[in-house]
């Protein structure tokens, strides 16, 4: 059996996309979405955790992400977790955990201000 690897999240922008053209011409955004989610306590008072997800989008999503999404807007995520590490400038390996989404649906209702 293959395994599979899928994410889905519904959550907010926590700011504008970070845009970028590679040199090769492709297009890349950054984004990062917030999840709030909220629990009873043993005590029966409400709690709330906020979770932040990086993800990454390209090419045509990337161009979208760019001219529609900002800071607050409603987002349906869907993609695959990725895991890689880099140096960085000071020699220290870094590892991230990112979501990359193979669909983005800005669920923002029409004749809002975002």
């Amino acid at each position: 059996m293959k395994g599979i690897n899928k994410v889905i999240l519904i959550g907010n922008a926590g700011k504008d996309p970070e845009y970028k053209t590679l040199e090769d011409g492709t297009a890349v955004a950054k984004l990062t979405i917030a999840t709030t989610e909220t629990y009873r306590l043993k005590n029966g008072e409400t709690s709330t955790r906020t979770e932040w997800h990086p993800v990454i989008v390209w090419r045509g999503l990337a161009t979208f992400a760019n001219q529609y999404i900002h800071k607050g807007s409603l987002l349906y995520i869907e993609g695959k977790l990725r895991h890689r590490q880099y140096e960085d400038k000071d020699g220290q390996k870094k590892y991230v955990t990112e979501v990359v989404a193979d669909e983005v649906v800005l669920m923002d209702k029409k004749g809002s201000d975002k």
